[in-house]
């Protein structure tokens, strides 16, 4: 299979990538690889981007996944899903599902995380790259478990929406260490495109619930 031309949301992952190169012979990243791996960045461009050195740090939840190699002890797992629970916001009207045809463009769409980006490229959730969605693609990663049905398979409830669009919004407060993105904690998407990809999951018409 071609490796996608997104890049899986560097603006947010890279960071995590950065501490597990020091983890590949059981080492805790080391100051040497930390180094390396900025300096490859930035000679990656003749000009690279303003900002780039922020993309590349690790927050605390990053940290702290990467230095138990996604296996935190219950301490630190019960302290990562408070701290991210907290970013969560939900749409004011209480309504998390939008257009499921917006939501298959989202889905489909792989740009505006990539350093080469413009500020105006579009953002989308590239989430064929990890999750089969609608039965009937033939590409699509499985980096992450299946989608198809499934809002079919949770009976189209509301709460299954609405756990749909917090994972959307921050995976990490439903399973810390999470390899989803945290698309709003990180405005990566705004809350309508994440309406729209919880409409894609869920609305019945939908080509996610049609086998």
């Amino acid at each position: 299979m071609m490796m996608p031309k997104f890049v899986f949301l560097c603006a947010i992952a890279f960071g995590t990538l950065v501490a597990h190169i020091g983890n590949v012979w059981g080492q805790q990243p080391a100051k040497a690889s930390l180094e390396q791996v900025e300096a490859y960045v930035r000679n990656t461009w003749k000009s690279p981007p303003a900002g780039w050195e922020s993309r590349i740090k690790q927050d605390e939840t990053q940290r702290v996944c990467s230095q138990f190699r996604n296996d935190p002890p219950r301490a630190e797992y019960a302290a990562i899903k408070a701290r991210e629970i907290a970013t969560l916001v939900f749409p004011a009207d209480g309504n998390v599902l939008g257009s499921w045809k917006a939501g298959e463009a989202v889905a489909q769409t792989g740009t505006g995380g990539q350093f080469s980006d413009k500020d105006d490229t579009v953002r989308g959730g590239n989430c064929y790259a990890c999750h089969q969605m609608a039965p009937k693609e033939l590409s699509y990663g499985t980096l992450g478990p299946s989608l198809a049905e499934y809002g079919k398979i949770r009976k189209f409830e509301s709460a299954e929406a609405k756990a749909a669009y917090a994972k959307i919004f921050n995976a990490q407060s439903v399973l810390p260490c999470s390899s989803m993105p945290r698309f709003g904690a990180h405005k990566f998407l705004t809350e309508q495109q994440i309406k729209d990809v919880t409409a894609y999951l869920f609305d019945p018409a939908s080509p996610v619930n049609n086998p």
